[in-house]
């Protein structure tokens, strides 16, 4: 009974940092290719941060939309 708690709890804990395994997917996915695209490919750093804003906040908002359909 003990370890079943602790396990809910442990689990409950992991969900806050870590609710959409694809919204960390997706991010990290985005800065890696806005790096390369700035260091590579020659875009503007300022380009590359508004991209980078921009990502960030589509990422974001399809993870929210997501999280509301859920039941």
């Amino acid at each position: 009974r003990a370890m079943s708690l602790l396990r809910t709890i442990l689990a409950e804990a992991v969900g806050m940092f870590v609710d959409d395994g694809m919204l960390a997917l997706l991010s990290v996915v985005l800065i890696a290719l806005l790096t390369a695209a700035v260091l590579l490919l020659g875009l503007p750093p300022l380009l590359g941060g508004v991209a980078l804003l921009a990502g960030c906040i589509a990422i974001l908002a399809r993870s929210v939309l997501r999280a509301a359909r859920r039941p």
